[in-house]
Protein backbone atom coordinates (compact mmCIF):
# COMPACT_ATOMS: atom_id res chain seq x y z
CA UNK A 1 0.00 0.00 0.00
CA UNK A 2 1.19 3.22 -0.84
CA UNK A 3 1.57 6.27 1.85
CA UNK A 4 -0.75 8.37 0.26
CA UNK A 5 -3.37 5.66 -0.07
CA UNK A 6 -3.41 5.11 3.56
CA UNK A 7 -4.70 7.16 6.20
CA UNK A 8 -1.77 8.64 8.15
CA UNK A 9 -3.94 8.59 11.66
CA UNK A 10 -6.39 5.59 12.86
CA UNK A 11 -10.14 5.33 11.15
CA UNK A 12 -13.02 5.55 13.63
CA UNK A 13 -15.41 2.94 12.96
CA UNK A 14 -18.21 5.85 13.34
CA UNK A 15 -16.72 7.42 10.22
CA UNK A 16 -18.86 7.49 7.62
CA UNK A 17 -20.57 5.02 5.50
CA UNK A 18 -23.10 5.01 1.90
CA UNK A 19 -25.72 6.46 3.68
CA UNK A 20 -23.94 9.54 5.35
CA UNK A 21 -20.64 9.70 3.14
CA UNK A 22 -17.70 11.84 4.67
CA UNK A 23 -17.24 15.27 4.16
CA UNK A 24 -13.82 16.25 2.80
CA UNK A 25 -11.61 19.32 3.37
CA UNK A 26 -8.16 20.15 1.76
CA UNK A 27 -6.00 22.28 3.95
CA UNK A 28 -2.87 23.57 3.35
CA UNK A 29 -2.12 26.54 6.38
CA UNK A 30 -3.10 26.67 9.96
CA UNK A 31 -5.71 23.83 9.79
CA UNK A 32 -2.55 21.12 8.96
CA UNK A 33 -1.48 18.72 11.91
CA UNK A 34 1.12 20.74 13.96
CA UNK A 35 -0.21 24.46 13.22
CA UNK A 36 -2.38 26.88 15.94
CA UNK A 37 -6.03 25.60 14.42
CA UNK A 38 -5.80 22.16 13.77
CA UNK A 39 -6.60 20.52 17.34
CA UNK A 40 -9.57 23.29 17.47
CA UNK A 41 -10.95 22.67 14.62
CA UNK A 42 -10.04 19.16 12.95
CA UNK A 43 -9.79 16.74 16.28
CA UNK A 44 -11.37 14.15 15.73
CA UNK A 45 -11.04 13.77 12.15
CA UNK A 46 -11.88 10.40 10.47
CA UNK A 47 -8.74 10.08 7.86
CA UNK A 48 -6.09 12.80 7.29
CA UNK A 49 -3.91 12.06 3.48
CA UNK A 50 -1.27 14.05 2.31
CA UNK A 51 -2.95 15.72 -0.69
CA UNK A 52 -2.58 18.90 -3.59
CA UNK A 53 -4.38 20.95 -5.70
CA UNK A 54 -3.66 23.03 -8.29
CA UNK A 55 -3.05 26.44 -7.31
CA UNK A 56 -0.82 29.64 -6.31
CA UNK A 57 0.31 29.89 -3.00
CA UNK A 58 0.54 33.38 -1.06
CA UNK A 59 2.29 34.60 2.36
CA UNK A 60 -0.14 36.52 4.65
CA UNK A 61 0.24 38.06 7.82
CA UNK A 62 0.40 34.77 9.94
CA UNK A 63 -1.30 32.51 7.36
CA UNK A 64 -1.68 31.47 3.54
CA UNK A 65 -4.32 32.29 0.92
CA UNK A 66 -4.76 29.99 -1.75
CA UNK A 67 -5.86 30.65 -5.57
CA UNK A 68 -7.16 28.49 -8.17
CA UNK A 69 -8.06 28.65 -11.55
CA UNK A 70 -11.84 29.54 -11.88
CA UNK A 71 -12.62 26.56 -14.11
CA UNK A 72 -11.29 24.09 -11.37
CA UNK A 73 -14.31 25.58 -8.88
CA UNK A 74 -17.23 22.82 -9.31
CA UNK A 75 -19.10 23.96 -6.99
CA UNK A 76 -19.47 27.09 -3.70
CA UNK A 77 -20.40 26.23 -0.35
CA UNK A 78 -23.26 27.52 1.28
CA UNK A 79 -24.44 27.76 4.74
CA UNK A 80 -25.91 24.37 5.49
CA UNK A 81 -23.28 21.84 5.57
CA UNK A 82 -25.91 19.01 4.52
CA UNK A 83 -26.46 20.23 1.71
CA UNK A 84 -22.35 20.81 0.92
CA UNK A 85 -22.07 17.40 1.95
CA UNK A 86 -24.44 16.37 -1.02
CA UNK A 87 -23.31 18.51 -3.38
CA UNK A 88 -19.85 17.02 -3.13
CA UNK A 89 -21.09 13.48 -3.15
CA UNK A 90 -23.18 14.17 -6.30
CA UNK A 91 -20.10 16.04 -7.71
CA UNK A 92 -18.18 13.17 -7.13
CA UNK A 93 -20.40 10.76 -8.68
CA UNK A 94 -20.05 12.84 -11.72
CA UNK A 95 -16.63 13.34 -11.97
CA UNK A 96 -16.11 9.88 -12.12
CA UNK A 97 -17.81 9.49 -15.43
CA UNK A 98 -15.47 11.90 -16.68
CA UNK A 99 -12.62 10.70 -18.74
CA UNK A 100 -10.57 14.07 -18.20
CA UNK A 101 -10.92 16.91 -15.90
CA UNK A 102 -12.06 20.33 -17.61
CA UNK A 103 -8.91 22.55 -17.76
CA UNK A 104 -6.63 20.26 -16.58
CA UNK A 105 -3.90 21.50 -19.00
CA UNK A 106 -2.74 24.76 -17.54
CA UNK A 107 0.25 27.04 -18.83
CA UNK A 108 3.63 26.05 -17.21
CA UNK A 109 4.42 28.31 -14.48
CA UNK A 110 1.38 30.12 -14.12
CA UNK A 111 -0.45 27.34 -11.76
CA UNK A 112 1.38 24.70 -9.46
CA UNK A 113 0.94 22.23 -7.05
CA UNK A 114 -0.53 23.58 -3.74
CA UNK A 115 0.86 21.02 -1.11
CA UNK A 116 -1.20 20.23 1.89
CA UNK A 117 -3.65 17.87 3.81
CA UNK A 118 -7.14 16.37 2.89
CA UNK A 119 -9.33 15.79 5.90
CA UNK A 120 -12.58 13.82 6.55
CA UNK A 121 -14.91 14.32 8.88
CA UNK A 122 -18.32 12.47 9.91
CA UNK A 123 -19.98 15.55 11.57
CA UNK A 124 -19.88 18.64 8.90
CA UNK A 125 -23.25 20.04 10.68
CA UNK A 126 -21.19 20.82 14.05
CA UNK A 127 -17.55 20.92 12.43
CA UNK A 128 -17.95 23.18 9.00
CA UNK A 129 -19.70 26.61 10.81
CA UNK A 130 -17.14 26.62 13.22
CA UNK A 131 -14.36 26.23 10.12
CA UNK A 132 -16.23 28.63 8.09
CA UNK A 133 -16.33 31.34 11.01
CA UNK A 134 -12.32 30.80 11.37
CA UNK A 135 -12.01 31.27 7.46
CA UNK A 136 -13.75 34.37 7.69
CA UNK A 137 -16.64 32.62 5.17
CA UNK A 138 -19.84 33.94 5.28
CA UNK A 139 -21.92 33.20 1.86
CA UNK A 140 -23.65 36.31 0.05
CA UNK A 141 -21.61 38.84 2.39
CA UNK A 142 -18.14 40.22 1.64
CA UNK A 143 -15.82 37.48 3.42
CA UNK A 144 -11.63 36.99 3.70
CA UNK A 145 -12.12 33.69 1.86
CA UNK A 146 -14.49 31.62 -0.29
CA UNK A 147 -14.87 27.87 0.48
CA UNK A 148 -15.43 25.99 -2.90
CA UNK A 149 -15.43 22.59 -4.33
CA UNK A 150 -12.25 21.01 -6.20
CA UNK A 151 -10.69 18.16 -7.14
CA UNK A 152 -7.64 17.11 -4.91
CA UNK A 153 -4.71 15.09 -5.93
CA UNK A 154 -3.93 12.10 -3.44
CA UNK A 155 -1.45 10.15 -4.44
CA UNK A 156 -2.96 8.42 -7.92
CA UNK A 157 -5.81 9.16 -7.04
CA UNK A 158 -8.49 12.04 -7.15
CA UNK A 159 -10.79 13.05 -4.44
CA UNK A 160 -13.23 16.01 -5.06
CA UNK A 161 -13.09 17.83 -2.12
CA UNK A 162 -13.77 21.25 -0.19
CA UNK A 163 -11.36 24.01 0.23
CA UNK A 164 -10.95 27.93 1.19
CA UNK A 165 -9.27 30.50 -1.72
CA UNK A 166 -8.83 33.72 -1.38
CA UNK A 167 -11.98 35.70 -1.99
CA UNK A 168 -10.37 38.70 -3.24
CA UNK A 169 -7.31 40.27 -5.23
CA UNK A 170 -4.13 38.68 -3.34
CA UNK A 171 -1.58 41.19 -2.03
CA UNK A 172 1.43 39.10 -0.99
CA UNK A 173 4.64 37.25 -1.39
CA UNK A 174 3.80 34.14 -3.70
CA UNK A 175 5.43 30.84 -2.31
CA UNK A 176 6.56 29.33 -5.00
CA UNK A 177 7.48 25.79 -3.52
CA UNK A 178 3.33 26.17 -2.93
CA UNK A 179 4.02 24.66 0.84
CA UNK A 180 3.37 26.40 4.33
CA UNK A 181 4.95 27.44 5.93
CA UNK A 182 8.15 27.46 3.49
Amino acid sequence: MQSSDRFLERRPATCGSEDRPLFKLFVYGTLKRGYGNHERFCRGYCGLREAQIRGRLYEGPGFPFLQVPDEDILARGTVAPSEDVATQARVARQVALWRSFPGSAHPRGRWGPVYGELLSFSDPERRLPAIDRLEGYSPGEPCLYHRVLVRVAVGADTVISWTYVAAGKVSGRRIPSGRWPQ
